[in-house]
């Protein structure tokens, strides 16, 4: 079993997600016999995320691309991004690293082409919503990718920055996000929504949603697995 390597941090709630779930889905695939090699380089997540924010992407990248060459040097053979956010610079994080990494968008693309849909939905930070790395890899596969209104993807964005970020989660934002996914049911057309940012699960799943969910985190975690255990 190869040693994973997680950039964590971006942010702590989804980091968490990721350190229990490996744990424990690989112990259970292994009848209780093993649990991975892991190891976490956690960031600055204010740091990171105004790089972002501030569009100094030169910066972010840099950063990042320390904390996985520290992954590669403590002997990670897997190594992941643990934010959808940050794959804004995940080209010139792989440069900078001399690292290939572990692609959430890829991972759902691939999720996406298996399941047969034609048109998802996309909700996730405001980068993710309105920038195009959360997106090129299902629009390359002829698979069309909607996002909600100027409106909505500022609800959703705020919501997730305030709230999920800190493991807050209200009701109150669980019925908004369901009125923004039926909207786009509704207009748009679209067969199942992408949770593409990792802190979303805490809010909707597969019982709660209108329509059936293209969970990134886990299926980022089951693509990460695939890759440990190879």
């Amino acid at each position: 079993m190869k040693k994973i390597g997680l950039v964590g941090g971006t942010g702590p709630e989804s980091t968490l997600m990721y350190y229990k779930e490996l744990n424990s889905r690989i112990d259970k695939l292994t009848d209780g016999k093993a649990m991975p090699d892991l190891v976490i380089e956690s960031v600055n997540f204010r740091r990171a995320w105004d790089y972002v924010a501030s569009g100094e992407y030169e910066k972010a990248a840099d950063y990042l691309a320390e904390k996985v060459k520290c992954l590669k040097t403590s002997g990670a053979e897997i190594i992941s991004l643990t934010a959808a956010t940050f794959h804004i610079v995940f080209n010139e994080i792989e440069a900078k690293s001399g690292v290939k990494l572990i692609s959430i968008p890829k991972s759902v693309c691939f999720k996406a082409q298996a399941e047969g849909y034609k048109k998802v939905g996309l909700l996730g930070t405001i980068f993710t919503m309105e920038q195009d790395y959360m997106k090129k890899d299902l629009l390359n596969a002829g698979i069309e990718v909607i996002v909600p209104g100027k409106e909505d993807r500022e609800l959703v964005a705020k919501r997730i920055f305030e709230e999920l970020e800190m493991g807050i989660v209200k009701e109150s934002t669980l019925k908004e996000f369901q009125t923004v996914i039926s909207k786009m049911r509704d207009e748009d057309g679209i067969e199942a929504v992408i949770l593409g940012c990792t802190e979303l699960p805490l809010l909707l799943n597969s019982k709660n949603c209108p329509l059936p969910v293209l969970d990134s985190i886990d299926i980022h975690i089951e693509d990460l697995i695939a890759h440990i255990m190879d």
